[in-house]
């Protein structure tokens, strides 16, 4: 039998070939610099969106924040914003230091997604936008709604009852599902989430109790989504918000990148030529970090570096990019088994939107062990009071990582500037998970410190 080939090469010959494939493969940790990274100017000439479609989103979330303040009365002091904190962690930093005996020069912040209303990851940003996005299009399709109405008035059995005529699918691991679940539910939409094995019990059991209709596969994340699609795809008054494909996905998240150059103003946080940011993004489909990535380089160009982090055991973008086949190629086809305690980036196949979007923006992807998430959460936990879900520890590693490969460094002219540079991971989920649960992952964590 003739072995299967990915971009003309057999496994074997990808894992005698290529150090990286073979490390993959081993599942060890891994640290991949793109050496064919470009500028942003370079690179955006070949997207075909940019600063407008962004705003347009921005816009969009403006609109509907009086109706999210009247609904979800844990954002009414924000007025409707759904938005996190940003905060220095230098005890974690000095933590880390002690823990791998390393001088880390800079500053490490952590982007507080994990705190983000409605329901608690990043994940809030992406899936609740496209819901609203899809809610107003409707809406203003059949003259119930005009774009300079207050939209609190969507808080009506009007309302409920028109959009109780529709549906929404999609798949996810549990962190999407949950946004898109709690969202849609609140609008009067009948909402099916479809989840993978990997998905989270108590995930499950919060979506049901809004009145979500949850369908649960033995099988992973794919799986999952195909089944979205083809829900969807048989009943023309469903709408299947696509984790691999969205642009409005992409673009609620990419809001994100705006409201951090704010913040870091209120802050005093300088991003320039001469303090360079890094930013490290947890990833799983692509999609979230896909669409903050954008956003960051509209926000601040070439001064920021974007890192994504994967779990050891589902590197799916990683081996995308690597490959260059993208889509095209899963983990499963290595021989990786997909099995990661980060549930929400347990993804074999990665998007091929993003990765191909992306692949000239990015500065490299790191993956990171289980073992190694589980001890930066006991970690974060007792230097920083940060409760965080596994995967959103992944991409902590990062300035380690960033910091000791002097060739990358070189590559950007960064030699020089780590001194001012700014460190940025980003916290994507955690204040959810139940007590018990939590405290189940600190012990973890904490037998893995010694």
């Amino acid at each position: 039998m003739t072995a299967t080939k990915y971009g003309g090469k057999s496994v074997e010959e990808w894992i005698s070939q290529h150090e990286t494939i073979k490390q993959l493969v081993s599942c060890e940790e891994v640290s991949w610099f793109n050496r064919s990274s470009k500028t942003y100017a370079e690179a955006a000439a070949r997207i075909p969106f940019g600063e407008t479609n962004v705003r347009d989103a921005v816009d969009r979330l403006e609109r509907f924040r009086p109706y999210i303040a009247k609904v979800f009365p844990e954002t009414a002091g924000a007025g409707g914003l759904i938005e996190s904190p940003v905060r220095e962690i230098s005890a974690m930093k000095a933590a880390l230091e002690d823990k791998y005996g390393l001088v880390l020069p800079g500053r490490l912040l952590a982007k507080c997604d994990n705190l983000l209303p409605i329901s608690g990851s990043i994940k809030a940003r992406g899936g609740i936008y496209e819901v609203l996005k899809h809610a107003e299009t409707l809406a203003i399709k059949s003259g119930m709604l005009n774009t300079s109405d207050d939209y609190s008035i969507i808080d009506s059995e009007k309302f409920r009852s028109f959009y109780g005529k529709y549906s929404i699918a999609v798949g996810s691991t549990g962190n999407l599902g949950l946004s898109i679940g709690i969202m849609g539910a609140q609008l009067g939409f009948k909402v099916s989430v479809h989840m993978s094995a990997d998905a989270r019990q108590w995930k499950k059991d919060m979506l049901r109790s809004k009145g979500v209709n949850v369908l649960e596969y033995e099988s992973d994340y794919s799986l999952a989504v195909a089944e979205g699609r083809n829900e969807a795809a048989a009943d023309p008054s469903c709408y299947f918000i696509d984790d691999e494909n969205s642009i409005n996905l992409f673009m609620g998240y990419a809001v994100a990148a705006g409201r951090l150059k704010k913040q870091f103003a209120e802050m005093g946080v300088v991003v320039d030529e001469d303090h360079p940011l890094f930013a490290y993004l947890p990833c799983g489909v692509g999609g979230g970090p896909g669409g903050v990535a954008f956003g960051l380089k509209l926000a601040f160009g070439d001064n920021v570096h974007c890192i994504f982090a994967e779990p050891t055991h589902s590197p799916a973008m990683l081996l995308g990019l690597y490959t260059g086949l993208h889509d095209g190629v899963s983990v499963q086809d290595f021989g990786i088994d997909n099995l990661t305690a980060a549930d929400g980036l347990a993804v074999g196949r990665p998007s091929g939107f993003v990765g191909r979007t992306l692949h000239a923006l990015l500065d490299g992807v790191i993956s990171v062990s289980d073992e190694n998430m589980y001890m930066l959460l006991a970690m974060m936990a007792d230097t920083e009071d940060l409760a965080l879900e596994p995967s959103a520890l992944a991409g902590v590693p990062g300035i380690i990582r960033v910091l000791s490969d002097q060739n990358y460094l070189a590559q950007h002219n960064l030699t020089g500037k780590m001194e001012q540079a700014i460190h940025l991971a980003w916290c994507t989920g955690g204040s959810m998970v139940p007590a018990e649960e939590m405290a189940v992952y600190y012990e973890k964590g904490k037998g893995l410190c010694g």
